[in-house]
């Protein structure tokens, strides 16, 4: 087997990353946000992709920068060992997540007198015991619980593409397309529901395909357009702007032939299996975007741009607050009401709780603890002569 390549010079942190990881999390609390008038304009509805992809491809390459050196500079068991104890984390992650849902709702139930754990996880009351086994082994995914049981799955292929890479440089290449092409030809998923046998609402087998994109490129194993190519940013622009009527409810909803051609054209799995469309979509916006954004890439870590990239550098735990905040914020939005007013500040909110908790996380991590402590208190100096006194007198006395 040929050795992999030698690892490339350590790079600095690309803020581009962070930046659209950030953004990313503001739009899956958006999205998770029960009856979210928001919802409505987010990107999702102007085109194919949503963000869903955005986030899939930037974990590909992050991924590549976290673990692809590790494969590279201490081989392959190593490599694994250490996507190994990436997927332990994540997957520890995904339970306490469910339970902590689950507590929440019980909460909720209990102060509240309402029903919030028969409506958001009635297979706990109806079926604990296939329930509990089910969250446990994944093959049971609650309703908006399903992309960190996806990213596992695809995690654990990285091994086999660092592998196959071994072999010949096409091999990872043919891998990751041979998947995506089986799931469309095979129907190839995992269980996702034991009760009415549906497979996992985000198929790990078809978004794997979007992920190895961005892991590719973080390898530099995919070259890249060069950004601000007028050709390909006309082209890019011109299948943004005709997947628009196809896409946007407020065309969807007042011309009949634009939904019956979405109908025509996009299968109801298409987000499930991410159709090609999708995949087009998103690379096409994501490179129109980068073009423009690149005369300012060394002006992003300012104003909202250094928001996001602090929500953004610390991905798994805004992913988890945003995603706990939606319920939370749902139920008050249920309660109190739904007005536009009441909706845009719980929205609000939620974008602070999610910054506050990447500056929380943040500190942490910085371990604060392990710096120069400061320097004790001076203590007083002796005082020979007081010290002295007490036995002189001793002395005099006898």
């Amino acid at each position: 087997m040929a050795p992999l390549p030698a690892a490339p010079a350590k790079r600095p942190r690309d803020e581009r990353l962070d930046l659209f990881r950030g953004l990313t999390m503001l739009i899956i609390f958006v999205a998770h946000l029960p009856d979210n008038s928001w919802n409505g304009w987010i990107p999702a509805r102007f085109g194919f992709s949503s963000g869903a992809e955005l986030f899939v491809f930037c974990s590909g390459i992050a991924s590549a920068l976290a673990f692809g050196g590790v494969f590279v500079r201490r081989g392959l068991a190593m490599g694994t060992a250490r996507i190994a104890y990436r997927i332990w984390q994540v997957y520890w992650a995904q339970i306490g997540l469910v339970l902590g849902l689950v507590a929440l709702a019980a909460t909720l139930d209990r102060v509240f007198g309402l029903a919030e754990i028969a409506r958001q996880f009635a297979p706990l009351l109806s079926d604990p015991e296939r329930a509990l086994f089910g969250l446990v082994t994944l093959t049971w995914q609650p309703d908006y619980l399903d992309i960190l049981p996806m990213y596992l799955v695809i995690l654990a292929l990285v091994p086999m593409m660092m592998l196959a890479r071994r072999f010949h440089d096409a091999l990872p290449f043919l891998i990751a397309a041979g998947l995506y092409i089986a799931v469309w030809a095979t129907g190839l998923n995992l269980s996702g529901n034991p009760w009415s046998g549906a497979g996992w609402f985000l198929n790990p087998f078809a978004w794997q395909f979007i992920f190895f994109i961005g892991f590719f490129i973080g390898m530099k194993w995919l070259p890249v357009p060069r950004l601000g190519d007028r050709r390909l940013m006309t082209a890019a622009a011109l299948f943004v702007l005709v997947s628009l009527p196809l896409s946007f409810w407020g065309i969807l909803e007042h011309w009949p032939l634009a939904q019956a051609t979405r109908d025509l054209v996009i299968p109801a799995s298409e987000k499930t299996d991410l159709h090609i469309l999708r995949v087009l979509h998103f690379l096409a916006l994501a490179y129109l975007v980068l073009s423009l954004l690149d005369p300012w890439r060394d002006r992003l870590d300012r104003g909202a741009g250094h928001l996001l990239i602090l929500i953004g550098r610390q991905s798994l735990a805004t992913f988890l607050a945003s995603v706990v905040l939606s319920r939370l914020l749902g139920t008050v939005a249920d309660m109190a009401g739904r007005d536009e007013v009441l909706v845009a500040l719980l929205n609000l909110i939620g974008f602070a709780l999610i910054l506050a908790t990447a500056l929380v996380v943040g500190w942490f991590k910085s371990a604060p603890w392990a710096g120069p402590g400061r320097k004790p208190l001076a203590e007083p100096r002796s005082d020979p002569v007081a010290q002295a006194a007490p036995t002189t007198r001793v002395r005099e006395a006898s």
